[in-house]
């Protein structure tokens, strides 16, 4: 804890060093061009969790200040994201608001106790294909739970799955208007040109049309609703409501919340990183965001995390410091107040139009294009696994899934040892070296480890001579299972009496070798730094050296 604070401390000395006013003129400009991008996607991310437009917008305000404020960098900016509301919707249809509100607080617990045991490095041990197939998972949830509020239609069931099954099954009656408006809108957004889009964001534009449209002709369809001019909802989390709320459905959700905030905000820190030039703090970063999602359910916000999308719009923009954050988040405080009664004129489908564009746009085409235009057949099964898992079962099954894919794949690879036996032929070694018994030399490449044992001990045991060698220079690990293996083959051949003698060791290797026992039953003398230095002693120690042996393995 303390060296988290220290190096907070630093770090905001190293970040305001020879800070002015042009410097600040820089994060006011980034900050409020980044809250023009946040507001439409606050509103939108805020209904499709299963909430409100309110709870969208008390997130990302209340994100800005608290996370942004101690978050692990300077350019990190959080609040509701399209990947949490994959997690939402169903939470909230099935355990309502209230469950959304515990599972969050549950996902800051356990993001402030991953901070604080230096958990974040964990991210690095999630395969690049692996997080591609659950992004573009988390893409398909987003976009299929918003085909409700874009056909102005309702649905039933507590799975995103069942319930557009039953869009269909129960008789298709889509509101044409709502339709309308909403195709309208992803219309805008994909024609809206780029060079634009860095002053005036497409979907704000988007819902600022789908606003006006409904509003001039008067069109039936469902809106926003009023927007509460306070930070505090009138549905937050109280503290009895959380310790009736608790139970193990919402713990699980709980924990879905913080491994996806946890990927999230740490790629997304990574991201920004290389982009800026700047060290991320992984850990400072999980403690920020579990502290946010503490606090956010007594207000009434969704759960939040940082967004790659408005944290690499603020770099673009000139971002300096985290004042870019802070800035944001005034500008969308102001918003709350001034533009309350346009922003409860939204139309849903407009909001439904933003998240369709959203959910396409967060899938990672480059990655996916690689992946499959390179045919690595293993990432393709990686991505299409943990694709699958995300929308069928959940995000947390779906990364565990996609690990464990990749872990028995990496297994299977690795496990394709190398052993082959080679005759010594004593007369190309004539006046190199004394006498030559009937010597083998075993090469062995690959790690030696449980999955390989089974053609290790098939190869090894076709091996039969006076002296056996084992050259391991292509061994860089070895585990118990081919310690053992190899202590048990020494000891029977010492029985028969034949020689074992080991050349080239990794240093490794040869330490685990000799913890394993094995330099003992075979003496120290009978490691070797090449194949060449064990044939020479062992044509020098000559008979004696294989009776001594024996002798040995008797008395063992």
């Amino acid at each position: 804890m303390f060296s988290l604070i220290n190096g907070y401390i630093r770090d905001m000395k190293r970040e305001f060093s020879g800070y002015g006013a042009a410097a600040f003129g820089q994060d006011a400009l980034a900050g409020t061009t980044v809250a023009a991008v946040a507001l439409p996607l606050a509103l939108a991310f805020g209904v499709g969790s299963g909430a409100d437009a309110a709870s969208g917008l008390i997130s990302a305000i209340v994100s800005a200040f608290v996370i942004g404020g101690l978050s692990g960098a300077s350019f990190q900016i959080s609040g509701p994201t399209g990947a949490m509301t994959a997690i939402l919707i169903p939470l909230s249809i099935r355990f309502g608001f209230s469950g959304v509100l515990a599972a969050g607080f549950v996902s800051g617990i356990l993001l402030i106790l991953a901070g604080l045991c230096r958990a974040g490095r964990l991210v690095n041990l999630i395969p690049a294909p692996v997080i591609t197939g659950f992004t573009s998972g988390i893409a398909v949830i987003i976009a299929l739970g918003q085909l409700e509020p874009l056909l102005g239609v309702k649905s039933e069931g507590a799975e995103t799955l069942k319930r557009v099954y039953n869009i269909f099954a129960q008789g298709f009656h889509p509101n044409l208007y709502a339709t309308a408006v909403g195709a309208a809108v992803i219309l805008i957004l994909l024609l809206w040109p780029k060079k634009w889009a860095s002053w005036v964001p497409g979907s704000l534009v988007g819902i600022v049309f789908g606003a006006a449209a409904c509003s001039a002709l008067g069109l039936p369809v469902a809106m926003v609703g009023d927007i509460p001019r306070t930070l505090v909802h009138d549905s937050r989390l109280t503290a009895e409501a959380l310790a009736g709320a608790l139970s193990q459905p919402i713990l699980v959700a709980g924990t879905s919340i913080a491994a996806l905030g946890m990927v999230e905000s740490l790629l997304c820190g990574i991201a920004g990183g290389r982009m800026k030039g700047e060290k991320f703090d992984v850990d400072r970063e999980l403690v920020a965001q579990g502290l946010g999602n503490v606090l956010l359910p007594f207000l009434g916000g969704v759960p939040a995390t940082a967004a790659i999308a408005r944290s690499s719009v603020a770099i673009k923009s000139g971002c300096r410091t985290r004042l870019t954050g802070l800035t944001q988040g005034a500008v969308l405080l102001l918003s709350m107040f001034l533009l309350g009664p346009f922003m409860s004129k939204i139309p849903l489908a407009a909001l439904a139009g933003v998240l369709m564009v959203t959910a396409w746009r967060m899938n990672e085409w480059n990655s996916i294009k690689y992946i499959f235009g390179r045919k690595f057949r293993w990432g393709e099964a990686k991505y299409l696994i943990t694709l699958g898992a995300t929308v069928v079962f959940d995000l947390t099954i779906a990364i565990a899934a996609g690990v464990f894919f990749a872990v028995a794949a990496f297994v299977t690879k690795v496990a394709s040892i190398e052993v082959t036996v080679s005759e010594i032929d004593p007369t190309r070694l004539r006046g190199k070296t004394g006498p030559i018994r009937h010597t083998q030399v075993i090469y062995v490449t690959g790690p030696m480890f449980f999955a390989a044992m089974a053609r290790f001990e098939a190869a090894i045991h076709a091996a039969e001579a006076e002296v056996l060698i084992f050259s391991m220079r292509g061994v860089p690990y070895i585990d118990t299972s081919g310690a053992q293996m190899l202590w048990d083959f020494c000891r029977e051949k010492q029985k028969e009496g034949i020689s074992v003698l080991f050349s080239a060791l990794q240093p490794r290797v040869k330490e685990i070798l000799a913890q394993a026992g094995i330099a003992e039953l075979v003496g120290g003398d009978s490691f070797f730094g090449n194949a060449l230095d064990a044939i020479e002693a062992a044509g020098a120690k000559g008979t004696s050296q294989a009776q001594g042996a024996s002798e040995a393995a008797g008395r063992s």
